[in-house]
Parts: structure tokens; C-alpha cells; sequence
């Protein structure tokens, strides 16, 4: 790594997300690329409509679900999107850039993304991070802090108040919920984002009932996918299987966010709803959301393994993007003197590249 970081920026915000013009690539472009390199799998990430992707091997069947669409994949003039699958720690080149995907610990097949430019004898090393976390997830590789020059870092929970407790005990929680649900004859209706989150919650379940899950359809696919990697589950069944006979007190329903309060719940009776998600950490979003429980559990990093992270990469310059970056990048430069920015504000008058 150099000494002084060098004035022009390797990586930089373009259409969407990342742009790295010695390497010719986008990092999770929103507008169609020739070359994009994928972090992870969830929508706001991995978009249809590029050229090349490259992405881990872990990731491939989810990112094909994502950008290769059943009314596509019946069409015999669409071409195939062409995915590249990449090993984690393997080394490909892109351009005059050296890349390598690395475990984000975010969900299944997530990477973060290391790019290396050598120029006059010396090298520089970049690291998207993606979305990711620290804490335990049995459907996926943890995160492994990797050494760099400049640490991009997502923010979503950038702030002291965010805290998490382990994966065991939340889910420890959530079966007792369904548990009294079931002694009183109601149906337990959880929320949770159907890639990763609803999976995490399956897998952790394993380890205090093999009782059957009832799935909405937005789960079912992801869900396959999971076991088809491996990844070990209780048994499920898609809730529109179900005779419309069927009493469903005692069951639990797995659901994402947007059915809430459809009328699709309508068939459960007399159901009690909970939300999984980061952001029950705040009262006040919990109960504006009208859930009658809130578990708190994030894909994310909360505080303490946010500083952990950047602590643990060696960063000289950090650029903090989506999500509370004023308060982190003002906490780290005045209380552990680290060159940090907002990445808008990094390309900006007054900014490290001005």
C-alpha cells in the first residue's frame, strides 16, 4: 500500500453505484453496464440489464432469479444474461485492476469487493463493503475483515442507539411468541424480508422445533434456493396450498413486509403479527407500523461492529454511504482522527479529491 493516497479516486459514484475506470467496471450499477460487479443478490444491488456480471459462485442461483426473469427465460429470442462466478479470495483482472470478492456476511453469496491498481511501483487497495454484519447467520460465510488503503462502508444503522443482540437469542424470542400464540389458539404472522432475513430466521429455528412453517409466496423460491445450498431448514409449505378449509391457530407464517395488512391475512383468524427487522430497535417506527411485536434483527451492522470493522481493516480513509453517514464520519474524525467523508461529499468542493 502507498504511503499518501493518491489524488485521483479508484473508485468513484456513476450510474448508479461504483465506477472504476482503470478496471472498465461498475460496482451494483442501477443503469445497464457492459461490466458490473455484483456485491449481493437483494434488488436495490443486483439489477437486470448488464452485459457481464461477476459475482461470487454462492450468489449465482439467487442472482439469476433476480435478473433472469420466468417470462425471460421462456422467451427463445432473450439472450441469457452472462454471470461470471468468481471463488471468494480468488483474483480476477478487470482492465488494469485487480479484483477479489470476499464473505460480507450479509446473506448467502454476499461479497465484499477488493480493488487493487499498481501504478510506478506502488499499489493501492479499495474495499466496497456492501451491505454487512458481523453477527451469527447460519445461512451464510462470515465477514472477513480485509486490509485496505480506503474502506467504503454502508451506514443504515450508524448510530450508538443501534445494538444487537446474537441471532440465538432473538430467535429464541420469536419461537416463544409463536409458542403462547399457539397455547391461546392464534396464529403467529411474522414479517421479514424474503431474501435473507425470512431465511436466517428458518435456519436459526432449526435449533428449538422441526414444526412445519407456512410460507407466502414471495418466500418460496428464496427458500428453495437456501436448501438447494445446503442450508438446513424446518419443513415448509406455501400457504395457498392450504384447503381453504384449513384452521390455521397455532400455525406460523412467514410473510414479507408488504402483506401486511393486506387481505391476504385475512384467512388466519384471530392472528397476532410481528415485524423482524433493525429498525424495531425504535418504538416509535414499531408502532407507527402497527405490529403487535417487534424483534429486533439486522442483516446489518450496528455500532460497536461498525467501529469494530473499520478498526479491523486499517483503513487511512473512510467513506461512509446509505444511511447515518454525518454522524459516523463526524465521530470518526474527532474521536478516532481518521480521514473520513460521506462518499457524495468525498467528491465535492472541500472533499479529499476537490
Amino acid at each position: 500500500m502507498t504511503q499518501e493516497l493518491r489524488q485521483t479516486p479508484l473508485l468513484r459514484p456513476a450510474r448508479g453505484g461504483l465506477y472504476c475506470k482503470v478496471g472498465g467496471f461498475y460496482i451494483d450499477p442501477e443503469e445497464p453496464v457492459d461490466t458490473a460487479v455484483i456485491t449481493h443478490a437483494h434488488s436495490d444491488h443486483a439489477r437486470p440489464g448488464h452485459l457481464i456480471y461477476y459475482a461470487t459462485r454462492e450468489s449465482l442461483p439467487l442472482l439469476e432469479r433476480r435478473v433472469w426473469t420466468a417470462e425471460q427465460a421462456a422467451s427463445p429470442d432473450e439472450p441469457r444474461p452472462h454471470i461470471q462466478p468468481v471463488e471468494y479470495g480468488e483474483s480476477f483482472v478487470l482492465g488494469e485492476a485487480k479484483v477479489s470478492l470476499h464473505p460480507a456476511g450479509h446473506l448467502l453469496g454476499s461479497a465484499q469487493v477488493r480493488v487493487e491498481h499498481e501504478r510506478d511501483g506502488t499499489s493501492e487497495v479499495w474495499v466496497v463493503s456492501g451491505d454487512y454484519k458481523r453477527g451469527e447467520d447460519p445461512t451464510c460465510r462470515p465477514f472477513e475483515p480485509v486490509e485496505c488503503d480506503v474502506f467504503i462502508t454502508e451506514a443504515t444503522f450508524a448510530l450508538p442507539i443501534y445494538r444487537w443482540r446474537s441471532t440465538r437469542e432473538v430467535v429464541s424470542d420469536i419461537y416463544d411468541w409463536w409458542e403462547e400464540n399457539r397455547r391461546e389458539g392464534r396464529t403467529s404472522v411474522l414479517f421479514a424480508y424474503s431474501l435473507g432475513k425470512a431465511q436466517r430466521v428458518l435456519a436459526e429455528l432449526t435449533r428449538f422445533t422441526d414444526r412445519r412453517v407456512l410460507l407466502h409466496g414471495a418466500l418460496v423460491d428464496f427458500v428453495d434456493l437456501y436448501r438447494d445450498a445446503g442450508v438446513e431448514m424446518p419443513p415448509t409449505k406455501y400457504v395457498t396450498e392450504m384447503d381453504t378449509s384449513t384452521d390455521f391457530s397455532g400455525e406460523l407464517v412467514m410473510a414479507p413486509p408488504s402483506a401486511f395488512a393486506s387481505s391476504w391475512m385475512k384467512r388466519f383468524g384471530d392472528y397476532r403479527t410481528a415485524f423482524a427487522s433493525g429498525w424495531m430497535r425504535v418504538r416509535g417506527i414499531k408502532r407507527r407500523r402497527g405490529y403487535d411485536t417487534g424483534f429486533v434483527l439486522s442483516d446489518h451492522v450496528d455500532w460497536p461492529e461498525l467501529l469494530q470493522s473499520i478498526e479491523d481493516v486499517g483503513a487511512r480513509r473512510v467513506l461512509a454511504t446509505h444511511g447515518k453517514t454525518e454522524a459516523l464520519v463526524r465521530y470518526l474524525r474527532e474521536e478516532r482522527g481518521l480521514d473520513a467523508w460521506g462518499l457524495e461529499s468525498a467528491y465535492v468542493d472541500g472533499g479529499p479529491y476537490a
